[in-house]
């Protein structure tokens, strides 16, 4: 069971990259350069501001960003239960 703000967060790091990275290098290269120049942030601190990456992907993919944040929630939707996990995708959705 996750508890610390610590696991989640590498948690929650992790399926981003991931989920890009099997997209493409380029498309995970993207992302991390405008989180960069747009928030002044890596995908770590996306757990705590949802709402940047989901502009982010917004801004880079239009209505196809959709896809992209399902796959984050399918890879995270065996720890709803836990509540900062919750509210991540509750922002992010």
């Amino acid at each position: 069971m996750l508890n610390s703000k610590d696991s989640l967060k590498a948690l929650v790091s992790l399926v981003i990259e991931k989920t890009l990275l099997d997209i493409g290098k380029p498309v995970y290269e993207k992302v991390t350069d405008s989180l960069c120049k747009k928030y002044h942030c890596y995908i770590p601190d996306c757990f705590e501001k949802p709402e940047y990456l989901k502009a982010v992907l917004k801004d880079l993919y239009g209505e196809s960003y959709d896809e992209i944040i399902n796959s984050i929630k399918r890879e995270l939707d065996e720890f709803v239960y836990n509540k900062k996990v919750n509210m991540f995708l509750r922002v992010l959705l």
